[in-house]
């Protein structure tokens, strides 16, 4: 038996769902709700959507994939991953960056989560009833500043998510995401009967719907592109971690798919929620990162029922902030349980606490904030994902490939559409996303 295979007292998740709930809880999260709609506006709408599809299937899933067959053939911590796969080489530096990215990630991704816990309350004690958008941007301003506030509500989020990443992949993780993955989708749901109710919505509709490609700019592309890599949890090891608990008689194209199909239509449910209700009421969509923390309060003072569709929302950002957060502290704990040798109780404490202090930083410093933020972005996921797919389309070769994607023992018929992408088209366009990002080139 190959040291691959070897794992028979590692644990993994029970079944199928769970696996798709876990994987798709660490691609759905805030950037979901707050990045993606704030884009979809700043770039004309429908066009934007049309063209990040295209990319989420086109590159995303190939990535995605990539990601999955790391860790199942591996089954271990992505650092360990890498070592078993390529052992004596220097590619388990990608390990590495991975598990730094997800370290860094969630010690500043955690302060932005403890905000969403305090507009749940906001939400609950009506603090933004009979305010103007000016008197609401300056909450926004009170409620996410550098305060004690902030690392309070950090630190109130990173023990709930330590909570359950303790339990482990079954009882912890994988229960999780099946009790909150469809708790998810119900709340949209509500949203969007809610917005398409409203006078004016049609407009929305339109907006995000039918495309203008006259608007269409290279930044547009670049934006699409961006938004399809980093909504997918890609380049920081989630994945490949998530792949790592998935039994071979599991269908890894399937999952892929399905993760990528889900987060995507989670996304473009919470637009249709979103921009009816901002031309409903006159706001406009293109108005930036503030478009959800500040422009909803003061939609929800207008609506109907407002009072209570703002608890609603503001739970569901925080249920899509937990579901990323579990993913990213699992990074790490696995990482100090699998070589650091830890029980996985003291490894999850120990991470959370790290990550803590950190967050606490970042919370009372904007610079280390924003430090955290860029270095993550903009150079350790798009080059860790670059990484990744040249390693598996280039290195771990077509034979272990083809044997991880087979599917009840027949060579899987995306095989040979899957090798050229990797190799050649996702390589290219993820070095376009990270240059661009550097400010190395420009389009």
């Amino acid at each position: 038996m190959s040291n691959f295979d070897n794992h028979d007292k590692r644990e993994g998740f029970s079944s199928k769902f769970g696996i798709i709930a876990a994987a798709a809880g660490s691609a759905i999260g805030l950037g979901n709700i707050w990045r993606f709609p704030y884009l979809v506006g700043e770039n004309g709408g429908a066009a934007f959507v049309f063209i990040y599809l295209i990319f989420v299937f086109g590159i995303g899933v190939p990535v995605m994939l990539s990601e999955l067959i790391i860790g199942r053939k591996a089954q271990s911590n992505y650092y360990g991953a890498f070592r078993k796969l390529a052992p004596g080489t220097k590619w388990s530096v990608i390990g590495i960056m991975g598990v730094a990215s997800a370290f860094m990630i969630l010690s500043f991704y955690s302060v932005v989560a403890g905000w969403t816990l305090e507009y749940v309350i906001a939400a609950l004690d009506n603090t933004f009833a009979g305010k103007s958008p000016a008197e609401i941007k300056d909450v926004y301003g009170i409620m996410t500043g550098t305060s004690w506030r902030s690392v309070l509500f950090m630190l109130i989020f990173m023990a709930l998510t330590a909570f359950i990443v303790q339990a482990g992949v079954q009882k912890g993780i994988e229960r999780a995401s099946k009790a909150l993955m469809p708790v998810l989708f119900v709340i949209v749901a509500i949203l969007i009967i809610r917005s398409l109710t409203l006078e004016g919505a049609a407009e929305g509709l339109r907006f995000l719907f039918n495309p203008d490609f006259s608007k269409v700019s290279t930044a547009t592309v670049m934006d699409a592109l961006g938004q399809a890599f980093f909504s997918l949890s890609l380049g920081m090891g989630a994945i490949a971690t998530y792949g790592s608990y998935i039994s071979k008689k599991e269908s890894l194209g399937q999952t892929a798919v399905f993760v990528s199909l889900f987060d995507t239509i989670f996304a473009v449910l919470v637009a249709v929620a979103i921009f009816p209700a901002v031309f409903a009421f006159g706001l406009e969509p293109g108005q930036g990162p503030g478009l959800v923390f500040v422009t909803f309060p003061g939609i929800f003072n207008q609506m109907a029922g407002g009072y209570f569709f703002a608890i609603i929302f503001f739970v569901l950002l925080a249920i899509t902030a937990l579901t990323s957060t579990i993913s990213l502290l699992e990074v790490v704990v696995v990482y100090f349980v699998e070589e650091l040798k830890m029980k996985r109780g003291i490894a999850t404490w120990v991470a959370a606490g790290s990550m803590s202090a950190l967050g606490a930083l970042c919370a009372v410093n904007t610079s280390v904030f924003s430090f955290f933020d860029s270095t993550s972005s903009n150079i350790l996921l798009p080059l860790g994902g670059l990484l990744t797919v040249i390693f598996v389309g280039w290195i771990l070769g077509k034979k272990v490939v083809r044997k991880e994607l087979e599917e009840d023992g027949k060579t899987a018929f995306y095989f040979k559409l899957f090798i050229p992408v990797i190799r050649f088209i996702a390589p290219i366009a993820i070095a376009m996303v990270f240059l661009n990002g550097m400010g190395l080139l420009k389009f």
